[in-house]
């Protein structure tokens, strides 16, 4: 695999993933799976903390849930959360919890 199709693998994950994420926490912003979720998206823009996010918090989700956590956590390894894509999701996330 080249660099380029790692990068458009990365990006169509960031894509379905972010989208996910956004999808849920604008469908009920405060449920427990939303601020799980939303905790764990702010925890990965932080790289200078070293993403301390409580891996117990897991447990909460259903098999589903912990999928698209892990999908997160795989788009931050592979330097996907930033860029434009990471952005505009984060501010869609931001906007729905203020909102709520």
């Amino acid at each position: 695999m080249t660099q380029n199709d790692l990068i458009n693998v990365l990006f169509n994950m960031s894509e379905t993933v972010l989208q996910k994420v956004v999808d849920i926490i604008k469908a009920d912003p405060h449920s427990g799976l939303s601020l799980n979720l939303y905790a764990l998206v702010s925890t990965l823009r932080m790289e200078k903390s070293g993403y301390m996010y409580m891996l117990r918090k897991l447990r909460d989700l259903s098999a589903e849930h912990r999928a698209i956590a892990y999908e997160l956590m795989e788009l931050m390894a592979g330097n996907g959360n930033q860029g434009e894509a990471w952005d505009a999701a984060l501010q869609a996330m931001d906007k729905a919890i203020k909102r709520g």
